[in-house]
């Protein structure tokens, strides 16, 4: 289904694509968000196998409508601005299922804030990254900043936001904030196609691993290793594992197909 500005892609086998289609930057305004906090309510509510966060246009995003800053009258009203705001990526953090993030350009401010917040990033090799609040005078609120120190570092994280510079695709993939570095010719196709790969993978498992992992960011090995044993065993209640386990046995590896469920 499809609202002016965001699109909601269900694909057959099962990824979901949401498009962001806000020309001519895809600005963050209070009618994007609305309808992006609309969208991930019907994620929500019917879950994907995978889900890919793209935009259409030159950029992915030229940043959030500075008027948006300008409405609020003091901290207090801000505070609920920016409150609704962060939901946005952490809601998307939150999805049971893996999600990629798209950049196949200039990604700034919310944008790169859901990008940090998706499980995986994709970067065409034109893409460019920034959180450039400081030219408001403002520091990122959507969870940017923390997200970043948790793949980049402390250090890493007062770098990107501090200078408010542009730092291009490979950079950010050797500080483990990008995952992959793909072509500009044919970026879009080859992100779609790796979601897909993942939608076709055990969805529940996926969602185990993140569940781990949030453990681990929470509380490092320690709290992980309190909980995999538990997450690992509940698996045993879905049709993939036990279906891809007598796949292995009968047919040998990697000939199982998977359902979801």
């Amino acid at each position: 289904m499809g609202n002016a500005l965001i699109r909601l892609d269900r694909e057959p086998s099962g990824l979901a694509v949401l498009t962001v289609d806000a020309p001519p930057l895809n600005l963050y305004t209070a009618e994007l968000q609305n309808e992006l906090t609309g969208t991930i309510g019907e994620l929500e509510a019917e879950p994907a196998r995978a889900l890919l966060v793209r935009a259409e246009g030159k950029i992915v995003s030229g940043g959030v409508d500075v008027s948006l800053f300008d409405a609020q009258d003091g901290p207090a009203e801000a505070k609920v601005l920016f409150d609704q705001m962060l939901a946005v990526p952490d809601r998307i953090a939150a999805l049971p299922f893996p999600t990629v993030f798209a950049a196949h350009g200039l990604c700034l401010t919310w944008a790169f804030e859901v990008a940090v917040a998706c499980d995986l990033i994709l970067a065409a090799e034109r893409a460019k990254f920034g959180l450039v609040e400081k030219v408001v005078g403002l520091t990122p609120t959507m969870g940017g900043t923390q997200r970043l120190a948790a793949r980049a570092g402390v250090g890493r994280a007062k770098e990107f936001v501090m200078t408010g510079d542009r730092y291009d695709a490979r950079t950010m993939e050797r500080w483990n904030v990008v995952n992959r570095v793909l072509p500009d010719e044919g970026f879009d196709a080859a992100a779609r196609e790796f979601a897909a790969g993942l939608a076709a993978g055990p969805t529940r498992a996926h969602a185990a691993t993140k569940k781990v992992l949030e453990h681990f960011e929470h509380g490092g090995v320690a709290e992980a290793n309190e909980h995999i044993t538990t997450i690992a065993a509940d698996l045993f209640t879905t049709a993939d594992l036990k279906a891809a386990v007598r796949s292995f046995l009968t047919e040998g590896p990697g000939k199982a197909t998977f359902t979801g469920s």
